[in-house]
């Protein structure tokens, strides 16, 4: 018995709209309404559930707070090209580029904070 992938996991946020414009505007992700309109953010193969703070699921964490995350995402454009989108859209980097080691390997990680300040790491194996 064991775990082939990840499947999705659940942000718990202060602004569902805040949270929707940056994932969408800054990473790409696409949004999608599910289950009478609960919200979701979808990439590769895998998706973000969205709790609004005060109103979450009975079933969640037992202590769902915004800004507790900590999230790597892998990212195929080089980190450069990153670093310019970050700039242009005006979200600050806090770290990086720093060399890290991931699920596969070395890579090279860059950091910033969601609008709730969860931390966002995005990182590419390339190079």
């Amino acid at each position: 018995m064991r775990v082939s992938r990840l499947d999705h996991l659940v942000l718990t946020v202060v602004d569902l709209e805040a949270t929707v414009d940056f994932y969408t505007r800054v990473l790409g992700m696409a949004v999608r309404a599910f289950d009478g309109g609960r919200l979701a953010l979808r990439f590769g193969d895998q998706k973000i559930n969205l709790h609004e703070a005060g109103h979450e699921l009975a079933l969640r964490a037992r202590l769902a707070t915004p800004g507790s995350a900590d999230l790597c995402f892998v990212v195929e454009d080089p980190i450069d090209g990153w670093l310019e989108h970050l700039a242009e859209v005006g979200v600050p980097v806090v770290a990086g580029p720093v060399p890290q080691t991931g699920a596969l390997g070395p890579m090279t990680s860059v950091y910033f904070r969601d609008p709730d300040g969860n931390l966002v790491e995005i990182a590419s194996y390339a190079g």
